[in-house]
């Protein structure tokens, strides 16, 4: 592929901001890997933080880069990526970010990126430009990671019932606190693996385009040192906006409750990061927490609160597309 001319300014000033939706993200999403933990009170909320950040960075060590593989060259021809195109599409997804934030709303920073990036080879490409496997596949995991989720969650409930079923609810829930530290570990771990990876893929797009990296080589180490970071910085700041939502107006969590949707909600993880598709853990969590609520009875979830996230999760996509679009116009004057 032909190499665009990038002044090292702009290339600097682009990877920065990158590292800041990196940041935005481990802020927006720390609910996902820490609100279960803090609403049955297993943790107090400084300390589920520290414990989420350490799990995020360590997942540097632990998986293999294929989602930054997806979403750097499986999502958008790499042959059209410019300083315009990516400054549309990280300039949407922190907007989306910034609003859905705002407003408490659980939306998913993975596929306001992707929209991110969509809108923005559209207007410059039109539809030739995206590569419908790699947005199919992550599409179809929009439903696919809640569902599981979903439905690993009120598995686990019941298996947990069967096991545990001669025991008193004290001891139950004394072995659930125990157990909500391991799975609680668990999911940052694969929250980490999975978030930090996206990031990494759209540094990865910029320098193939601007020449610095070739289109066969690794990634630069202090790429994938940064991202890991600048997340788990993110999640040490944390989003306490949203940790409320998740953790406890959906359903009410018991300790068995949240082991049992961060068991589920990892699972969906590790599975969909070794197969290299871009999740949203926003989505898995909040497929786990229903399906817990709903073991006990349909009525334990309210659903009104689950319809608002689930009209949030269908507007993500095309909204942080339509933003990444104008900023794609501002950003042809600015640089």
């Amino acid at each position: 592929m032909d190499h665009i001319t990038i002044s090292f300014g702009v290339l600097a000033f682009l990877v920065l901001l990158a590292l800041a939706f990196d940041f935005m993200n481990g802020f927006h999403d720390a609910a996902n890997a820490i609100a279960t933990v803090v609403s049955t009170r297993v943790l107090k909320p400084h300390q589920a933080v520290m414990m989420a950040t350490f799990f995020f960075f360590i997942a540097i060590f632990v998986f293999h880069l294929k989602v930054a593989a997806m979403v750097g060259k499986g999502t958008i021809d790499p042959s059209i990526v410019d300083h315009y195109v990516v400054f549309g599409a990280l300039a949407g997804a922190i907007a989306w970010n910034v609003i859905t934030w705002y407003y408490g709303i659980p939306s998913s920073s993975s596929h306001a990126l992707i929209g991110g990036l969509i809108g923005a080879a559209l207007i410059k490409s039109g539809p030739s430009a995206l590569i419908a496997d790699g947005i199919l596949k992550t599409v179809a995991f929009i439903v696919i990671s809640p569902m599981v989720g979903m439905l690993l969650g009120g598995l686990l409930m019941l298996l947990i019932g069967w096991l545990f079923r001669h025991q008193t609810p004290r001891r139950v829930e004394n072995w659930s606190r125990r157990l909500q530290l391991v799975s609680a570990s668990a999911y940052a771990l694969g929250h980490g693996g999975n978030d930090a990876q996206k990031t990494i893929g759209i540094i990865w797009m910029l320098l193939i385009a601007a020449g610095v990296t070739g289109q066969n080589d690794h990634v630069p180490y202090w790429v994938v040192f940064a991202c890991y970071s600048a997340i788990g910085l993110g999640t040490a700041f944390g989003g306490w906006r949203i940790i409320r939502l998740m953790g406890q107006k959906i359903t009410k969590l018991s300790p068995v409750g949240g082991f049992a949707a961060q068991t589920a909600g990892a699972s969906m993880l590790f599975i969909a990061t070794t197969l290299g598709v871009p999740v949203s853990t926003t989505h898995t969590i909040t497929g786990a927490i229903v399906g817990v609520g709903a073991n006990r009875k349909l009525s334990a979830v309210r659903w009104g609160i689950a319809g608002t996230i689930v009209w949030a999760w269908i507007f993500t996509i095309p909204c942080s597309a339509l933003i990444a679009a104008i900023f794609w116009f501002i950003g042809k004057h600015i640089f």
